[in-house]
């Protein structure tokens, strides 16, 4: 029978852990801000929001269209949508993308991967390695 002592496992157990679960880095959900005008709500920077949350804009695009039950476009990383939405539903429908397409259902870390395999979409934790399926926004 083998034996092994707590330093040994311990060392073991660590060297299969993945270091982006050990890693102490924050982070911060950007702030979205709408404008409207006449009779269209422009999100500014857009794509940038986009490229911090790791998602492709055209995905996120089209779930804030459905959510907000209006078309929209990306001109200049500017999103914009046809209709008067207050801030209050940009953000409301933003914290609902973050919540179920970016963090971790398990561990609530943002180191997801969105992937489609054969006709459904996942969501997978590069930290914890727990996956979920999640629905898909077209």
């Amino acid at each position: 029978m083998d034996t092994f002592n707590y330093e040994e496992l311990a060392k073991r157990a660590r060297s299969q852990i993945p270091d982006k679960v050990l890693q102490k880095e924050r982070f911060e959900i950007p702030k979205i801000s709408s404008q409207i005008t006449g009779n269209r709500t422009f999100i500014k920077d857009f794509l940038q929001i986009a490229a911090t949350l790791r998602r492709d804009p055209e995905h996120f695009l089209h779930y804030m269209a459905r959510e907000l039950g209006s078309s929209g476009n990306i001109e200049n990383g500017t999103a914009i949508f046809v209709g008067k939405f207050g801030m209050f539903q940009v953000e409301e429908k933003f914290n609902r993308y973050v919540n179920e397409y970016v963090l971790c259902h398990e561990c609530k870390k943002p180191d997801t991967k969105l992937f489609k395999e054969n006709r459904l979409w996942f969501l997978k934790c590069e930290a914890c390695g727990a996956k979920k399926s999640v629905a898909d926004v077209r």
